[in-house]
């Protein structure tokens, strides 16, 4: 089996324990890596029901066979657990040296259970697993303690870390790496906190066997320099994704108070233009020759990367028309270890509730110094609004009030785009794998140049067609999906890479049918999670946030919009019958069995009455 380590390692923390999970060349084809790894081994091997932040769940780190190789933006992994946030499937995508090096210390994924007795780290290096005491690290912010570790273990090492957010089990809490690279907004970072690991670092020289080596790395030098000769490439390597400032300004999406308006008086203060006149470098993932993080010094002078989605939430949902001070509230995010677009929903929620007088804390759009102080209050869990904040947009609204106020799905804070006037994004929010989140089905840039009011099939269509590609294809090789969506690097140079490197001959249509695999199974477990903590499944989960309906745009070019709730419901069924789920948004039992899953099908059944 070349292309694949072929082993996964498991990590108990509790027993200081490993053992190493061989897997053939079926299971590589049935779910390629990444996320199709994780969504696997959390449905083979956590107990239903589960709580997310026992010993007994499971933190999953996987990469795909492109993973680490030469090639476009292949230094990607995921992260994944069940989550405390939602009690679903989350996981998170993160470009790191840990990509790498995980890949060449011999194993294509690590899987961790227990927790460990006092603050620890964990070394895996060329087959080898050491457990080191992490007390010197804990309540050090993240990138203070990835500094220390990367002088104990080198720079050729890759590292995985949490923060004071993540320690204090914040449901927010991400991991991070590369002072910067944050992944697993479902309180992935949560998860590592209540095993007591601080960090887990990577170590290696084993480079994965190849096919034919020579081969792939022609073209992989043939796509890098394809990458460079695209029209976009040019502008892209100005601005990134601070540029979609700008766009979503212009098209009415732009999240403002609390995802109330689409448009903020104060965008060109925040926008890719105001960034590229502050800009004083780049960084970027391992492989990356399109770099996104554009830096900037904050209003301390501290450095401080930026994109769009951080900018978003961090800036006009709170009122904030100040790139320096946003680019502080995003490096104090980072250094917490907090998810950015979480946290500016949740202090978005806690504006919008002071002025409706649902709280006694008074907290003004735009007020930076309270917004730094809560954020502050929310990372150590301080008693009073801080603590309840910590547990999540959901929980905080249904705590205090003000349900209607409070943009998620699922439980999960929606990313940065409006949409009273995009019914595909709300769309594609609804039916993530994770909850409201763009990483699966970015449609709405197709959407507004498709007739952006429409509610019909070719938009459920889309969606599911992006899903299978974002949220399939590219988080299963683990690759990023940049390339392809900012510049037009086309598929084939990911399924040639592929083939290269393991001596398969797929086309697309391999890779479609395993993304919808993963789709049905991520769903599955979903289910079951929902079903075995005594809650009932329903369509109603597959809705966005309330407001979209209910509380029409006061301002902009589109003043007076707001979604349809019955057109939404009839899109959403569009979408059920294309992916082969029924009325409720669980998947059919035909469709399990089309999709190789009939064991899946049988233990599920056994939680819910499925149809055939």
């Amino acid at each position: 089996m070349k292309g694949w380590n072929g082993k996964i390692l498991w990590i108990d923390l509790t027993s200081k324990s490993v053992k190493i999970q061989e897997y053939d060349g079926d299971f590589a084809k049935t779910y390629i890596g990444g996320r199709g790894f994780a969504v696997r081994l959390l449905w083979d091997h956590l107990a239903p029901g589960t709580d997310p932040l026992s010993p007994d769940n499971i933190l999953v780190i996987a990469t795909g066979p492109l993973t680490g190789l030469p090639g476009p933006s292949t230094g990607k992994l995921v992260v994944a657990a069940k989550s405390p946030l939602t009690h679903g499937y989350g996981d998170g995508n993160i470009g790191s040296k840990a990509a790498v090096y995980l890949r060449y210390s011999g194993y294509d994924a690590v899987a961790i259970t227990g927790k460990a007795e006092k603050p620890t780290y964990v070394h895996v290096s060329d087959g080898k697993v050491e457990f080191l005491a992490a007390d010197d690290l804990w309540g050090k912010d993240t990138f203070t303690s990835e500094r220390s570790l990367v002088k104990r273990h080198g720079r050729n090492s890759g590292i995985l870390v949490i923060g004071p957010a993540g320690e204090n089990l914040v449901k927010l809490a991400t991991i991070i790496s590369q002072e910067g690279r944050s992944g697993g907004r479902p309180g992935i970072g949560a998860v590592m906190g209540s095993k007591n690991l601080k960090a887990v670092v990577f170590t290696g020289e084993r480079a994965p066997e190849l096919y034919d080596e020579d081969k792939y790395r022609r073209l992989a030098a043939r796509a890098y320099a394809e990458i460079k000769e695209k029209p976009a490439y040019s502008f892209w390597m100005r601005q990134g994704t601070m540029m979609t400032v700008q766009w979503s300004q212009a098209n009415s999406v732009l999240p403002t108070y609390n995802f109330n308006e689409g448009v903020f008086d104060e965008s060109e203060k925040i926008d890719g233009n105001a960034m590229e006149r502050m800009k004083v470098g780049q960084r970027g993932c391992p492989n990356c020759n399109m770099t996104c993080g554009n830096y900037i010094y904050d209003d301390k002078g501290e450095v401080s990367e930026l994109d769009y989605e951080n900018v978003a939430m961090l800036g006009s949902n709170i009122g904030l028309g100040d790139l320096r001070r946003v680019a502080r509230l995003n490096r104090l995010a980072d250094m917490w270890g907090i998810d950015t677009i979480g946290l500016g929903s949740v202090l978005a929620f806690a504006a919008e509730a002071s002025e409706k007088k649902l709280i006694k804390e008074n907290v003004e759009w735009g007020d930076f110094d309270r917004f730094v102080s809560l954020s502050e209050d929310i990372v150590y869990r301080r008693p009073g609004l801080g603590e309840v904040l910590a547990e999540g947009v959901e929980h905080a609204s249904r705590t205090i009030g003000g349900e209607d106020l409070a943009v998620h799905v699922k439980g999960l804070s929606v990313s940065a785009y409006d949409c009273h006037t995009a019914p595909a994004m709300a769309l594609s929010y609804g039916v993530s794998s994770i909850g409201a989140h763009h990483k699966d089905a970015w449609v709405i840039s197709w959407e507004v140049s498709h007739g952006r009011f429409e509610y019909t099939r070719a938009k459920a269509e889309r969606v599911f067609e992006l899903q299978r590609i974002r949220g399939g294809l590219f988080e299963v090789l683990v690759s990023c999906r940049l390339p392809w969506v900012e510049v037009g690097l086309e598929l084939d140079w990911y399924i040639n890479l592929f083939n290269a490197a393991t001596g398969l001959k797929w086309r697309l249509e391999d890779f479609m049918v395993v993304s919808e695999r993963v789709l049905n199974l991520i769903r599955a477990f979903w289910v079951r999670e929902y079903v075995a903590e005594g809650k009932r499944w329903s369509r109603a989960l597959d809705y966005p946030p309330s407001k979209w309906f209910t509380r029409p745009l006061t301002k902009g070019p589109f003043k007076g919009a707001r979604l349809d709730a019955q057109r939404y419901d009839e899109m959403l069924g569009a979408y059920y019958n294309l992916i082969g789920w029924d009325h409720r948004g669980i998947p059919r039992a035909s469709t399990l069995e089309r999709l190789g899953l009939s064991d899946v099908r049988d233990k599920l059944g056994k939680w819910v009455d499925l149809t055939q």
